[in-house]
């Protein structure tokens, strides 16, 4: 499984995962012609894309995807907060964390989406399975309450550090009211290390660090301080 991220944080969000001859999308957060670019111009080659929440940064180009051929998977509730209850190739998952991955399209992709805790309509996040692996992938929440086996890849946000974010405040440089909306809505480096230290990390190859906040983040040392918890390949997006 090879992973590439094309956007990550509050500007854009997309990811690109080949697995096995396929290709699968991870948001559409960019304009259009920049997500072409990054799938080296060959879109309809896409089994689809997968829109956690209804969020500009992770949804920018979902019409003009759907427009090229592309089948859009996302809740309800995000395809409502979109617009797009009329749209045929907007696909609706429904989150089911006490089922086996669902069969995507039957192009071999097992998806299972369940719930994550964000300030968006009903966010989601995802556990990809192809070809023997399986990827989890956990963006914009402030905690993920389940526990997951069999893992070979993980995405997951680490937005901002406790320390940071308060230097900051104390700095006048981030209001108050946003401290309580990022602490509300994101996950923290901390949080992030106890949810890796509470799943079974042993069939791990890599962790991909998304969505670092520019100012409340510092990526060599989340990355450092990510590999001293898990002694995995740590990587950011």
């Amino acid at each position: 499984m090879i992973i590439t991220p094309l956007a990550s944080g509050s500007s854009g969000n997309c990811y690109r995962i080949d697995c096995a001859g396929r290709t699968l999308l991870l948001e559409c957060g960019l304009r259009f012609p920049e997500i072409q670019r990054g799938l080296d111009f060959q879109v309809s080659k896409l089994d689809a894309c997968l829109i956690s929440h209804e969020h500009a940064d992770h949804s920018k180009a979902v019409k003009k995807l759907m427009k090229a051929g592309v089948d859009c998977f996302m809740s309800e509730d995000t395809q409502c907060a979109l617009g797009l209850e009329d749209w045929h190739r907007a696909r609706v998952l429904v989150p089911q964390v006490q089922h086996d991955e669902a069969n995507l399209l039957g192009l071999g992709w097992g998806v299972m989406p369940f719930e994550t805790q964000h300030d968006a309509a009903e966010p989601l996040g995802f556990l990809i399975a192809r070809a023997g692996r399986k990827l989890l992938y956990a963006t914009d929440s402030f905690y993920i309450k389940y526990r997951f086996a069999g893992l070979t890849h993980i995405m997951l946000e680490c937005n901002y550090a406790e320390d940071l974010l308060a230097a900051n405040v104390r700095a006048g440089e981030v209001d108050r009211s946003l401290q309580k909306r990022i602490r509300g809505s994101h996950m923290s480096l901390e949080t992030a290390k106890e949810m890796l230290r509470t799943n079974n990390l042993s069939q791990v190859q890599e962790i991909w660090l998304l969505h670092l906040s520019d100012a409340n983040s510092d990526a060599e040392r989340f990355k450092r301080e990510i590999q001293e918890v898990t002694g995995k390949v740590v990587r950011v997006a």
